[in-house]
């Protein structure tokens, strides 16, 4: 008899958005080899906003900079692809800081990117001036940063994120260092102005309200080294109102829940 045809085992197609599997990350110190991130593995559809909480030290920062390429992993993989292109991904960065150049104008410092990328000037016009209105800037946009306050500093930041139109934002706690008022504003107008692209979105926050307001999913990771806890979808319908949200019984409930799986870690980490 014939013997049967062997069986093809193929990979799974990966889907558009960001694919990350097994990624490990290590440093080298005086002391030895300290594991950063071990064997992480999720997947972020394109067009959702993904955040993640975790205790200090546990690698959400290291894992944002290894999506955006600016480390690479010590082992596993990472793939981020979009639906429409075989092309290359572009994504754009914002940090904690507001990591304006303060020679620059609000405009000047908006249009840095599409500038760098030699966009014609007809599309630096309506770009930056698009999102400068979104954020509120238009009438700032001949200030310098050192005219500005903090929270209108990283308005600008984020205005030149979007104004470039990448096809993913990392955002690493951008709101951080803001005072709860203007952190509350400035969320307001990233979910306005990301309800109308719809780009994906990483963001990394120490705050378990802002990951449940923004998110459609939050993964929570434990202490160092960083690993995926869990993940929790968020349930509540968009567009939102960050304190039409925040009324909500069901709001409450969740931020007491996830805090609940979050603070066995935080405690590890300031025992």
């Amino acid at each position: 008899m014939p013997r049967p045809a062997p069986t093809m085992t193929t990979e799974p197609a990966i889907e558009a958005g960001i694919t990350v599997r097994d990624l490990v990350k290590t440093f080298s110190t005086d002391s030895g080899t300290v594991t950063a991130v071990d064997n992480v593995s999720l997947h972020v559809p394109e067009g959702s906003f993904f955040t993640i909480v975790g205790p200090s030290g546990c690698g959400k920062t290291t894992i944002i900079r290894m999506l955006a390429g600016l480390e690479s992993p010590t082992s596993g993989q990472i793939d981020v692809r979009k639906s429409d292109s075989d092309g290359p991904v572009t994504n754009s960065m914002v940090f904690q800081g507001d990591s304006l150049f303060p020679w620059m104008t609000v405009w000047d410092n908006a249009a840095y990117g599409l500038a760098m990328r030699r966009a014609p000037r007809s599309v630096i016009r309506d770009q930056v001036g698009h999102y400068l209105d979104k954020t509120g800037l238009t009438k700032f946009a001949k200030a310098y940063p050192h005219q500005l306050s903090g929270g209108m500093r990283q308005r600008v930041s984020i205005a030149r994120a979007f104004a470039n139109d990448p096809d993913v934002f990392y955002m690493d706690e951008p709101f951080s260092a803001l005072d709860e008022q203007n952190k509350t504003i400035l969320q307001e107008e990233l979910l306005r102005t990301w309800e109308e692209s719809r780009k994906t979105v990483v963001f990394i926050t120490h705050s378990v309200d802002e990951a449940v307001t923004l998110g459609d999913q939050v993964m929570i990771m434990t202490a160092r080294p960083g690993r995926v806890k869990t993940l929790v979808d968020i349930p509540f319908e968009r567009p939102r109102s960050v304190l039409e949200l925040r009324r909500q019984p069901e709001y409450g409930e969740m931020i007491y829940d996830i805090w609940g799986s979050l603070k066995d870690e935080v405690m590890g980490t300031a025992a």
